[in-house]
């Protein structure tokens, strides 16, 4: 059943189910989430230099969960869903977007190299968990938000708006000290991971959108690749949903003003990380290619 919510759901913001597009969702600073970072304390002089302190933990809220089965608190107050290893559940926290719609989401790793991870619509925060731990290995500081009306996120009467998700994601990379930002995201979570990307203060370093259509509920993907400059990987497979899928991607494609870009075509027939997690060894195939597509990204940053 979960599986027909999700083809639903991305069939929907395909536009080939009648009900998809939501009111555009707004852009630019106001929709900054609160809690971005804030300057830290200059060095007193002659004292040595040290990395800044950690700022705090964002205050548990308390809201009504879309998937109240499938949502745990951990020890710390904060709502995860329960298809997050019980070793990871320390690393939960609650972001709050610019419409002040509470989100669950995940911090792994640290530093100044960020990376934020959305999932498809009808998917979960778990979309992402295998890669998330592999980035954080590597040294980079990951987040990942379950969107609205998802999991242990708050439901929404509506739902619209889902680019503030992202961008609440990217604000918390910036608060917990992030410099720089890699996109990243499945289907409709690409769509809305380039969107935010646009205008966020992080400097933005590449772009990754498996089986992103070129809109999904008010999120335009192409008018955020025309002002995206950074090397782009887009991946999707020829079977998913008949084509319909592979003619957005190549509109995306076509539109990106990136200086490097690639297109991944995958012959499993999955949408999004299913490409990766069912996929077999192909998947596995792609999960590094991800992953190095990544690296190369920051490297050529540098």
């Amino acid at each position: 059943m979960r599986k027909v919510r999700a083809v639903a759901a991305a069939l929907a913001c395909l536009g080939l189910v009648s009900g998809c597009a939501g009111p555009a969702g707004g852009s630019g600073r106001d929709d900054r989430e609160a809690g971005a970072a804030t300057p830290t304390a200059p060095t007193p002089s002659g004292a040595r230099s040290s990395a800044p302190a950690a700022p705090p933990d964002h205050e548990p809220a308390s809201y009504k969960p879309s998937s109240p089965d499938r949502t745990v608190r951990t020890a710390r107050g904060y709502l995860v869903n329960t298809c997050v290893p019980k070793d990871l559940r320390s690393k939960a926290t609650t972001l709050t977007t610019g419409d002040r719609v509470h989100l669950s989401a995940l911090v792994l790793g640290e530093g100044p190299d960020g990376v934020l991870l959305d999932h498809e619509q009808g998917y979960s925060i778990c979309s992402f968990v295998d890669i998330g731990q592999q980035l954080a290995k590597r040294g980079y500081h990951v987040v990942i938000p379950e969107y609205r009306n998802h999991g242990a996120s708050q439901k929404t009467a509506v739902n619209e708006h889902i680019d503030r998700d992202a961008r609440a994601g990217l604000a918390e990379l910036r608060r917990v000290g992030a410099k720089k930002a890699f996109l990243a995201g499945a289907s409709c979570g690409g769509t809305t991971a380039a969107v935010a990307g646009v205008d966020t203060p992080l400097r933005v370093v590449g772009l990754l959108m498996m089986s992103s259509p070129a809109r999904c509920i008010g999120a335009d993907g192409v008018a955020a690749v025309r002002k995206l400059r950074v090397p782009t990987l887009l991946a999707v497979s020829p079977g998913d949903m008949q084509g319909a899928v592979e003619e957005q991607v190549r509109e995306v494609y076509a539109a990106s003003v990136a200086r490097k870009k690639e297109l991944v075509i995958d012959q499993s027939g999955f949408h999004g990380t299913d490409m990766i997690k069912r996929a077999g060894s192909s998947g596995a195939a792609l999960q590094d290619r991800v992953i190095q597509f990544v690296v190369d990204s920051y490297a050529a940053a540098r």
